[in-house]
C-alpha cells in the first residue's frame, strides 16, 4: 500500500462534523490539490501536516471560502455544502485564524472581536453591549485579563492570538482552523494557548491544527492527517500513537531522522573573526561577551523576549548599543550602522524574512543582489546580465528550486526563501552570518538541507552565529551554545556538554546551572 492510500477509520460512530471528499483545486500550469480526503469531529483537535507545498494553504482556503474547489465535496454537519466566500463559511459556523492575524492594532479588543458584524442599535455601534459580550467571550477562552476597550496594538502575540479566537466564537464556530498559531509564541504562551485550545474543544469545537513543530502534535492533536504533493498521504492517524519517523516519512517520502551535520573539533578552532565586548542596551540586554572563530557555529538560545534577537540586530548595526564594541577581524565597527557591518563583512538573515529580507514582489536575481549592487553598476544603471548570472550562480550552488532566477521570489517555498537570502550574503563574501530562526516556517525535509547548508558555510571559513526558538536546534546545530535569560548572558559551553533540559532549567530560572 503506498503513502497516499493510507486512511485509517475513526471507531467513533455518527456523522462527523465535517468530511471533505476528494477535493481538487487547480491553478494554471499545477494541480494544487489531487483528490484530498478530511474528516473532523465535533470537539476533535485534527493536526494538518505536510511540507511547504504540499497544498495545506490551499485545502484550508477552499475550506474558508477564499478558493472554490474544481472537484469533490464539502458535507458539513451532515449535508452537503458549497462554501461560497469567506462570509459563507463563517455563517456555517467556520472559522479560519491565518498566521499573520487579521486585527486592527488601532481599535480595541472589542472592535476587533465584531469587526464586520458589528453590535448595533437604531443604526449606532453598542459600545457598552460589545465590550460585555466581548468580555464573555474572553471569559470563555479562560482570559478574563484581556480587557475589551484595550486597544489590541497594546497586546502581546499570544494576547492577539486570544482575540482572534474570541471573534472566531463571536460567529458561534464550531470549526476553528489555526495555522501556525504557535510560531510567534514564546514556550509559556504556548502551554496557554495549548490550554486554551483544550478547553474550546471539551465544548464541543473542532480545531484543524497546523504546525511545522512535530513536538506540539503529540501534545496538542488528537488525530493527523497529512498531505503529500497535493495527495492525502494518510488521514486519521492517532497523534498519540504515530511516531515522529513515520510522520516525516508520510511527509516527505522517505525516512529522515533529526539528524544535524557534524559539529567541528573545538581543539581545532580557526582565527577569531567576531569578537562581542560588554555589549548593552537599556532594556533589552546586558554586559554580554562573546566570540566566534572562522567556521563555528555559535548557537544562542533562550525564551521569546530574552534579547537574543536584539543582540544579533545590534551586533548588525540595526540597534546602537549603549555600551560594549563590536569586532570584526580585529576592525572595530561604529555602533549603530548597518553600512559599517555589512563593509566588514557582517550578513543577517532575521527573522521575519517576508518582511525584513525580501522584496516579494521583485525576482529572485534581485534579492540575492541586493547587498551587492554596486558590483553591477554601470554608468548609474545595473548591468542585469551579470546581475542574473551572479544570482544564478548562487541559485545552483544553494539548490534553490525552481532554479529559474527571474520568477518572483514571493512563489518560492519558505525553504527555499530562505536559501535566497543566505545567496545574497554569499554573493557579498561576508565573513560572519548572523542567522535568526533560520528554519521557521520550514518543513522538515527542507530543515535536513538548511541545516547541512548552515555546517557547509561554516566548514567553507564563516563565522556562524544562530537564534532559534528550538533548543533542540540550537544544541545539535552549533559548536557552542550562549545561554541568554532576561538579557544576560548566563552559560557558555561547548553544545556537546549541554542537554536540552538544563538550557530549561537556565532560562527559566535566571542563573547559570
Amino acid at each position: 500500500m503506498s503513502a497516499r492510500e493510507i486512511h485509517i477509520t475513526s471507531r467513533e460512530e455518527g456523522e462527523p462534523l465535517l468530511r471533505m471528499s476528494g477535493i481538487v483545486k487547480h491553478f494554471p500550469g499545477v494541480k494544487a490539490l489531487d483528490g484530498i480526503d478530511l474528516e473532523v469531529r465535533a470537539g476533535d483537535v485534527h493536526c494538518l501536516l505536510g511540507q511547504n507545498g504540499a497544498g495545506k494553504s490551499t485545502l484550508i482556503k477552499v475550506l474558508s471560502g477564499a478558493h472554490q474547489p474544481d472537484g469533490g465535496t464539502i458535507r458539513w454537519q451532515g449535508a452537503d455544502i458549497r462554501i461560497l466566500n469567506p462570509q459563507d463559511a463563517l455563517d456555517h459556523g467556520i472559522a479560519t485564524i491565518y498566521q499573520e492575524l487579521d486585527l486592527v492594532d488601532g481599535l480595541t479588543v472589542a472592535e476587533n472581536i465584531y469587526l464586520g458584524h458589528e453590535r448595533a442599535r437604531w443604526g449606532l455601534v453598542a459600545r457598552a453591549e460589545a465590550n460585555r459580550a466581548a468580555a464573555e467571550l474572553l471569559r470563555r477562552l479562560g482570559h478574563p485579563e484581556v480587557r475589551p476597550d484595550t486597544e489590541v496594538g497594546r497586546l502581546s502575540s499570544a494576547g492577539k492570538q486570544i482575540v482572534s479566537m474570541a471573534r472566531a466564537l463571536s460567529y458561534e464556530a464550531k470549526l476553528i482552523v489555526m495555522d501556525e498559531p504557535s510560531a510567534v509564541l514564546d514556550q509559556e504562551e504556548v502551554t496557554r494557548l495549548f490550554g486554551v485550545i483544550r478547553e474550546l474543544a471539551a465544548q464541543g469545537v473542532a480545531i484543524v491544527y497546523i504546525s511545522h513543530r512535530l513536538e506540539e502534535i503529540r501534545e496538542i492533536g488528537d488525530h493527523i492527517t497529512v498531505l503529500k504533493d497535493g495527495h492525502t498521504a494518510a488521514t486519521g492517524l492517532a497523534a498519540a500513537q504515530t511516531p515522529t519517523a513515520e510522520i516525516i516519512r508520510l511527509m516527505t517520502g522517505r525516512s529522515i531522522e533529526y539528524v544535524f551535520p557534524d559539529r567541528q573539533d573545538q581543539r581545532q578552532r580557526g582565527e577569531r573573526i567576531l569578537d562581542v565586548s560588554g555589549l548593552s542596551r537599556d532594556g533589552e540586554f546586558r554586559d554580554i561577551s562573546f566570540d566566534v572563530a572562522a567556521g563555528e557555529v555559535v548557537g544562542l538560545a533562550g525564551l521569546v523576549g530574552s534579547g537574543r534577537s536584539e543582540i544579533l540586530e545590534t551586533i548588525y548595526g540595526a540597534r546602537k548599543a549603549k555600551a560594549g564594541t563590536v569586532t570584526v577581524a580585529g576592525r572595530r565597527l561604529r555602533a549603530g550602522s548597518v553600512g559599517a557591518a555589512v563593509a566588514a563583512g557582517i550578513g543577517l538573515c532575521p527573522e521575519e524574512r517576508k518582511s525584513q529580507a525580501l522584496v516579494l514582489h521583485e525576482s529572485v536575481a534581485r534579492n540575492i543582489s541586493l547587498a551587492s549592487l554596486a558590483r553591477f553598476a554601470r554608468g548609474g544603471f545595473v548591468n542585469h546580465r551579470d546581475e542574473r548570472r551572479a544570482a544564478d550562480d548562487q541559485v545552483h550552488a544553494l539548490d534553490v528550486r525552481p532554479s529559474g532566477v527571474q520568477r518572483h521570489v514571493r512563489t518560492l517555498s519558505g525553504g527555499n526563501q530562505q536559501k535566497v537570502v543566505l545567496a545574497r550574503w554569499l554573493l557579498r563574501q561576508c565573513r560572519v552570518l548572523l542567522l535568526d530562526e533560520p528554519t521557521r516556517g520550514v518543513d522538515v525535509g527542507a530543515r535536513s538541507e538548511i541545516y547541512a547548508l548552515i555546517r557547509d558555510l561554516a566548514a567553507s571559513g564563516i563565522a556562524v552565529v544562530v537564534v532559534s526558538s528550538e533548543i533542540e536546534e540550537v544544541i545539535g546545530l552549533s559548536d557552542r551554545v550562549l545561554v541568554i535569560s532576561d538579557g544576560a548572558l548566563v552559560h557558555d559551553s561547548p553544545a556537546e556538554e549541554i542537554d536540552e533540559h538544563r538550557v530549561l532549567d537556565m532560562v527559566m530560572e535566571g542563573a547559570a546551572a
